[in-house]
């Protein structure tokens, strides 16, 4: 019998830094690519950025949607099945367009109306930046998955753990903090990993904002430049070293947490 999937050697992994280690050598050996990848690297500050605070927003906004959906209330109940359903069912980048140029002015012009009446100056649609308005598009249309990542871990942990603590006298937060959470975030971490990944990926469409990402950098390079094999190959490779890199860490949390004592 062959060996478990998880045991056997990683040859893949091997081919794969075999083959990024041979792509970057010939990028920094060629003076035109070394000064795209030069170029990009200032572009991976603001995917990073974007990421990080994109997916940490979209989190607690997924959680607190996921628990909206388990709530005793009928009405958030299905406020929740209509905020996940809805955002669900419109592409990303049709989100992303419509938040930049339809959402981001009518809050600025909600801000304007409420904060009228005390006398304070009203702001402009052009001083909420691009920037911003891609991370709240990012953030709406993850917390929808999250929330249903969220919402199958929490349901996954047995009621009769739940029954135990409040026998045990423990309240509804004590219980959600000490008992629940800990064991669903076994479960809910792998398909968190995966749209941490693909938030990484789907950070890119911010380019069309004109936000300078490693994309947009990217585009404006080749445009000038007129080598598009050449730029587009390196920022392939540069999305490809932050996605494989994170997704070798998160297996190995994810090994990790299952190793420890009382994983599943």
């Amino acid at each position: 019998m062959s060996a478990a999937p998880e045991r056997e050697f990683p040859w893949w992994l091997v081919a794969a830094a075999a083959l990024g280690l041979a792509s970057f050598g010939v990028v920094l050996a060629d003076e035109m690519q070394a000064r795209i990848l030069w170029t990009l690297l200032k572009g991976v500050q603001v995917t990073v950025f974007v990421t990080l605070v994109g997916f940490a927003l979209a989190s607690a906004l997924g959680m607190g949607v996921a628990l909206m959906s388990l709530s005793g209330s009928r009405l958030l109940r299905q406020s929740a099945r209509f905020y996940t359903e809805i955002v669900r069912g419109v592409p990303m980048l049709v989100l992303l367009l419509y938040v930049a140029f339809v959402l981001a002015p009518g809050l600025v012009e909600l801000r304007n109306w409420l904060l009228g009446w005390l006398g304070v100056e009203p702001a402009r649609v052009r001083d909420f930046p691009l920037l911003w308005r891609a991370i709240l598009a990012l953030t709406i249309g993850y917390s929808a998955f999250i929330a249903e990542v969220f919402r199958a871990g929490l349901l996954a942990v047995e009621e009769g753990q739940i029954e135990a603590a409040k026998a045990l006298g423990l309240n509804r937060i004590q219980r959600f903090r000490f008992i629940v959470l800990p064991q669903a975030i076994r479960t809910i971490l792998p398909p968190l990993g995966n749209d941490f990944v693909a938030m990484v990926k789907d950070s890119s469409l911010v380019s069309v904002l004109g936000v300078l990402d490693v994309t947009q950098l990217g585009k404006v390079t080749a445009a000038g430049n007129f080598r598009y094999f050449e730029t587009y190959n390196v920022v392939a490779l540069v999305y490809l070293t932050m996605t494989v890199t994170l997704s070798l860490g998160l297996r190995r949390l994810e090994r990790h947490m299952r190793e420890r004592p009382g994983g599943p």
